[in-house]
């Protein structure tokens, strides 16, 4: 049996988790949904399962609780991805580290450095370390337009779209483009996303970027640059808002498929 536990953020007319539940149930396949906030961690309640946390809140009671529940139990994905997706330093460290494309990133407590990053790249993006739907995200041409320490920068890669490429296991299911007229294309900034066939070589860069930061499925974001593509980060607890691939099955078989090699 799987044991899910559903989207803090989940709502009737965006509810992902219940998408998911559906396909087990159109499958036939047991499960049981459990709100983190009433498990006991340090009880044998849950034992050998396998539990597909759809999301969490960012907090310290989400994160230790799910982490000591992995000590027994398959979590999908683990609190370690799902904590290293969260965090952009984390991320860009693993990218870099494996040479999966990224664009040019900096991270500083020092207002001088980060200033002589903007200017070598004449223009930057300044993103919060921890953040979610394109909150918090600055274009930033100088030094005197940094707020507070510390400094997550990028360099800025012109654009007017982006890519969110979703993948499962090692295999990218499907993806969309987001077309914007500002800076972030998140749909929850008010980009538009369309479904695209997913090209060998942007699967293949989110594949990679997804198996180096240690998740089971993630959505992966992606510019296109100089002929190829970039990762700009990997999301650990992803929408799948205009996939057309059929992701709540893909979403479903894979669990089933995990549940079943206990």
């Amino acid at each position: 049996m799987i044991t899910i536990i559903p989207k803090p953020t989940d709502i009737p007319s965006d509810n992902s988790t219940r998408m998911v539940m559906d396909e087990l149930d159109r499958m036939g396949y047991p499960y049981q949904v459990r709100f983190l906030e009433a498990i006991d961690p340090f009880s044998d309640d849950l034992s050998g399962a396998t539990i597909w946390a759809c999301g969490i809140r960012q907090n310290g009671h989400n994160f230790e609780s799910l982490q000591a529940l992995s000590l027994k139990n398959r979590i999908i994905n683990s609190p370690e991805s799902i904590v290293t997706c969260a965090s952009k330093v984390m991320t860009s460290a693993l990218l870099v580290q494996h040479g999966v494309p990224t664009p040019a990133t900096f991270f500083t407590e020092s207002r001088t450095l980060a200033g002589k990053f903007i200017q070598k790249h004449t223009k930057a993006v300044s993103k919060p370390v921890y953040g979610f739907d394109g909150v918090g995200i600055h274009l930033v041409e100088s030094e005197a337009e940094l707020g507070d320490p510390p400094f997550y920068l990028q360099e800025y890669v012109p654009n007017d779209r982006d890519f969110r490429v979703f993948v499962i296991g090692d295999k990218a299911v499907g993806a969309i483009m987001r077309v914007s007229d500002h800076l972030t294309h998140n749909i929850h900034q008010g980009g538009c996303g369309s479904a695209i066939e997913v090209p060998q070589e942007m699967a293949d860069i989110a594949v990679r970027a997804a198996q180096v930061v240690g998740v089971d499925y993630a959505g992966v974001d992606l510019l296109s640059c100089n002929g190829s593509y970039v990762v700009l980060e990997v999301n650990g607890t992803p929408n799948w808002h205009c996939m057309q691939a059929p992701i709540p099955r893909l979403l479903a078989e894979y669990l089933v498929s995990q549940d079943q090699k206990k």
